[in-house]
C-alpha cells in the first residue's frame, strides 16, 4: 500500500480525490532535478517511469528503471525526435474522464 498523503495531493497540494498513479511520462529539456523526481516516483510510490531520449538516458545512468515511450506506443520517434509522445496510448491516458462509461470502455478496448 502506498504511503499517505497521496502523490497527487503531495505534488499539487490539493484535496482532490486520490488517483493511484501507476505510470509517469518524464520528458524534459532541463534535466535539473529530474533524477530526484524520478527516484521519488519510483521508490516512494512504485510508479513505472516512461521517458524519451536524453531524459531516459539521464534516468538510466542514475540507476532507475525506465521504459522508452516508443516501447509503450510501438511507434518510433519522428521528425528529429520532436514527435515522441503524440500517440493515443499516451494522450488517451491523459484525456479520458475516469468514471465515464464510454471512456472506460474505449480505454479497455485499446490498451
Amino acid at each position: 500500500e502506498m504511503s499517505e498523503p497521496h502523490i497527487i495531493q503531495e505534488v499539487a497540494g490539493t484535496e482532490a480525490a486520490p488517483v493511484k498513479v501507476r505510470r509517469a511520462l518524464l520528458s524534459v529539456s532541463d534535466k535539473k532535478g529530474i533524477v530526484e523526481f524520478g527516484k521519488a516516483l519510483q521508490e516512494k510510490y512504485g510508479v513505472e517511469l516512461v521517458s524519451t531520449g536524453g531524459t531516459a538516458r539521464t534516468l538510466r545512468e542514475a540507476g532507475l528503471s525506465v521504459k522508452d515511450v516508443s516501447e509503450l506506443t510501438a511507434s518510433p520517434e519522428m521528425l528529429d525526435g520532436r514527435v515522441k509522445t503524440l500517440h493515443p496510448k499516451v494522450h488517451g491516458g491523459i484525456l479520458y474522464v475516469r468514471g465515464n462509461q464510454e471512456h472506460e470502455e474505449a480505454i479497455d478496448t485499446h490498451k
